[in-house]
């Protein structure tokens, strides 16, 4: 009986030891970091995969280490120009070194958040109400160099911090509602006044353009004209130049073509016989030139 008492024993002592050891493995995920102590005591950090750690004497913390979304609560914030506005943010952070997350901070999402509310008011209040509705983006790089900064000492890295909104009071944006209406107005005006200038300029030039091509194209025309009048009387003038220097050599050879000067005697006499003259002179050698008139009759009379 004492046997099997003893074996009895001895398997519920070895089951309850198992159980206890058993407790001891813990999974530690890939996004995760393991921090164990010694009797309270950091001893080491482990990566991802099973562990075990001996029970009642060491223990396993995880640590997230991806990346965490700190919601800033709205906080009234008073600008440069002595303007009361809400603002929000939302912080982006993650861990870098997990001892320090763990070690050197009891409540990190607290201690940021509060950071980040007393720094808004630092931050925003050095800028006008203009300046900070249309600056946000300088704003978010301020707040985030400032933040990571300070968290540095945490084992965290402030990634980015994203200002959601600033809202002025109702009556200032009443305002910046009228102000704007007006600035769009007159924008409106300007842009109609501008328009009507540049067409009229447009119409303008275009009637002085379409007046310039018409003069030139007159002034053309006429040249044209007088460059064929004047080619005209200079042909003609050629002609009569030659005929004469063929009458005057004719002459003055002694040996004078009395076809040539038929011509001129007929041509001559065409001018004096208009009706208008009482007397005709004749020179003395115009029995030559009768003969040769009567002649040239006869011949056209033959081919006829």
């Amino acid at each position: 009986m004492e046997n099997n008492a003893l074996v009895v024993l001895f398997i519920v002592v070895a089951a309850a030891l198992i159980l206890i050891a058993a407790t001891g493995f813990r999974v530690v995920r890939p996004f995760e970091k393991g921090l164990v102590e010694f009797l309270g005591r950091y001893e080491k950090t482990v990566d991802s995969g099973l562990r075990w750690v001996m029970p009642f004497v060491k223990r396993l913390t995880k640590v997230d280490m991806r990346e965490q979304v700190v919601d800033v609560p709205p906080q009234e914030v008073i600008t440069k120009d002595n303007v009361v506005v809400t603002v929000d943010a939302v912080i982006y952070y993650e861990a870098t070194d997990p001892v320090k997350l763990k070690y050197n901070v009891a409540n990190f999402s607290l201690a940021v958040t509060k950071l980040a509310q007393t720094n808004l008011r630092n931050v925003v209040g050095d800028l006008d109400l203009d300046t900070a509705l249309t600056s946000r983006d300088l704003i978010n790089s301020k707040l985030r160099q400032i933040l990571d900064d300070a968290t540095d000492k945490w084992g965290t890295r402030v990634v980015r911090v994203e200002i959601q909104r600033i809202e002025p009071p109702a009556d200032v944006t009443e305002a910046m509602h009228r102000q704007m209406k007006a600035e769009r107005l007159r924008r409106a005006v300007v842009t109609e006044a501008e328009g009507d200038k540049t067409a009229r300029v447009l119409k303008a030039e275009g009637v002085k353009a379409s007046a310039v091509i018409e003069a030139q194209g007159q002034a053309e025309a006429i040249k044209t004209v007088a460059d064929a009048d004047r080619y005209q009387k200079e042909t003609v003038a050629e002609g009569e130049g030659k005929a004469i220097e063929r009458v005057y050599a004719a002459i003055h050879t002694g040996n004078p073509t009395p076809d040539l000067i038929s011509i001129k005697y007929l041509e001559a006499l065409a001018a004096v016989a208009n009706g208008q003259a009482t007397k005709i002179f004749l020179p003395l050698d115009s029995t030559v030139a009768m003969g040769s008139v009567a002649a040239m009759t006869e011949l056209f009379k033959d081919k006829s």
